[in-house]
């Protein structure tokens, strides 16, 4: 099972547990390390590289739909800046991300991420309090692991997709 599979990858990358760990202690609902710092660790393991892709930022994703508020993000970016400052966190509520995207309210966390512009980057990873990793990952896991790099059939903006491609330099790694 893929699912499976991705738990056994992930588990082994010490720095993400750690973080996963930071983002528990938080104690926000239903939130996820999501996007790049998944979909590229993933990648140079399955790649065989032996240095990691460098985290331009670390993808926290949660919903609430009870605040939508720009404020409530940069305060929980606050502090995990506090507990790790050499990453670049960015925290995303998910029930708001429909305003940015221009589109109707997303009715869970995995709505928004079928909405996100590829499928292998629609994958986030928790750590619940008895230590136990779980995956979200609404668009399959299919594309993670055949490397293959697909818009999501919700997504519309295809000269968006298309330069995050040619910007994340995928096709020449």
């Amino acid at each position: 099972m893929l699912e499976q599979r991705l738990i056994e990858i992930m588990v082994k990358n010490e720095e993400l547990m750690e973080d996963l760990t930071l983002l528990r202690e938080l104690n926000l609902s239903n939130s996820w390390i999501a996007a790049g710092y998944v979909r590229n660790y993933c990648w140079d393991i399955l790649h065989g590289y032996n240095q990691k892709t460098l985290l331009e930022d670390v993808d926290i994703i949660y919903y609430d739909s009870s605040d939508l508020s720009f404020d409530k993000e940069i305060e929980y970016e606050k502090q995990l800046i506090i507990k790790k400052p050499r990453h670049n966190w960015s925290v995303k509520n998910q029930a708001r991300m429909h305003i940015t995207n221009k589109s109707r309210p997303y009715a869970d966390i995995a709505d928004a991420m079928r909405h996100w512009p590829e499928t292998a980057t629609a994958v986030g990873i928790r750590m619940d309090w008895d230590n136990q990793i779980h995956i979200m990952a609404p668009l399959g896991l299919e594309d993670l692991f055949d490397l293959n790099i697909r818009k999501s059939s919700n997504f519309q903006n295809i000269d968006y997709f298309h330069n995050r491609i040619k910007s994340k330099k995928w096709l020449h790694k």
